[in-house]
């Protein structure tokens, strides 16, 4: 039985660690956080469900529903409820065609994907991680607050990884699923420039702040999927607005409407505390929307650094890596390196999984 590492536990590291398994291998999972699932994170609060990172993913995605019947949860897949989207110029609401709002989010996907709305869980994003971790045999490891610190070649060919707490685990084929950046610090004793060349991969950081009011104290009908702000109007970092209780069933109890502001903070301002960032959102949010007055809850979510811009040098640089590592039983997998959002990262993780197939 062959052994495979898997450096990383969000969902492109666990799609991997399935599909390795289900032909008879045996995975080991290191995650340097304490939970699984990456930038998907779902809580359950007094009948909201509340997205802390990705909401969902491109509808008509093969390989998510793929992934779904493999992990068995095919049949909890939800779609949009309302496909409109609306723009905000700083004056007034207006529609836009469909498609038109990821594009002026710089959304990094096919010309085909823009326009179709997205899709989710019925208990969010997080199910998706719960039934993957569920579906792991018995005898594969999944070790959290394991970040690996370095990586070596051992006498015979295989892999050894040096955890920050000193252990050590040998393994014949490793499984990258994890940031540019980590890759940089652990393969460049492997593979020299070529990986050292990853440090420079650009990222973004966001936050987000998901705001609860009662349906009556909002005076917009909230009937469409939300609203992105005009280049020129995006005030405080406001990038846009999702309605999250209009987008999807379940985020709201039937009275209250849930809506989620986005962000993109710029210096010190990711480490603002809560009370202030879900102040912005309110006046922010209020804007666009009227008078809203404070919301009765709020929940902010912070990803620093967390979001890969897949330029055109970077994909070169990721090239460049995979054929230096071509044959080393060193495979790349995730968002960071192939494909943005939860359809390019599980499919570069289907990717790295068939290219360590045994011949």
């Amino acid at each position: 039985m062959r052994q495979i590492a898997i450096i990383g536990g969000g969902i492109a590291g666990l799609t991997v660690a399935l599909r390795c398994s289900q032909r008879g291998e045996r995975v080991s999972v290191f995650e340097a956080g304490a939970e699984l699932g990456g930038q998907l994170r779902t809580e359950r609060a007094g009948g909201y469900l509340i997205e802390h990172g990705a909401e969902g993913f491109v509808a008509g995605s093969e390989a998510v529903a793929a992934l779904a019947m493999a992990a068995g949860i095919h049949d909890q897949l939800r779609g949009q409820l309302v496909r409109d989207s609306c723009h905000f110029d700083g004056q007034r609401l207006t529609r836009l065609p469909p498609g038109e709002a990821g594009k002026m989010l710089g959304f990094q996907v096919g010309s085909r994907a823009l326009g179709r709305g997205i899709e989710s869980f019925q208990a969010g994003m997080s199910q998706l991680v719960a039934a993957l971790r569920a579906q792991l045999p018995a005898h594969a490891e999944v070790a959290l607050g394991s970040p690996v610190a370095a990586l070596a070649r051992e006498a015979g060919g295989r892999w050894r990884l040096t955890l920050a707490s000193g252990r050590e685990h040998s393994s014949e084929a490793v499984v990258m699923a994890t940031s540019a950046s980590d890759v940089a610090r652990l393969l460049e004793p492997v593979a020299g420039e070529s990986a050292a060349a990853l440090a420079a991969a650009q990222t973004l950081s966001s936050v987000t702040v998901s705001l609860a009011y009662p349906q009556a104290a909002v005076p917009h009908p909230l009937d469409a999927t939300g609203f992105v702000v005009a280049d020129g109007a995006q005030l405080e970092g406001f990038r846009a607005c999702t309605f999250a209780s209009s987008k999807l069933p379940g985020r709201a109890p039937p009275s209250h409407a849930l809506l989620r502001a986005f962000f993109r903070p710029s210096g010190a301002e990711l480490g603002l505390p809560d009370a202030d960032w879900i102040q912005r959102a309110e006046r922010c949010v209020a804007r666009a929307l009227g008078p809203l007055g404070p919301a009765e809850r709020g929940w902010v979510s912070r990803w620093e650094r967390a979001l890969p811009v897949l330029d055109e040098a970077h994909r070169a640089r990721v090239a460049a890596l995979e054929a230096a590592l071509a044959g080393s039983g060193i495979v790349l997998a995730g968002a960071a390196f192939h494909g943005v959002g939860i359809d390019g990262a599980v499919r570069s993780a289907e990717a790295a999984a068939s290219a360590l197939s045994p011949a």
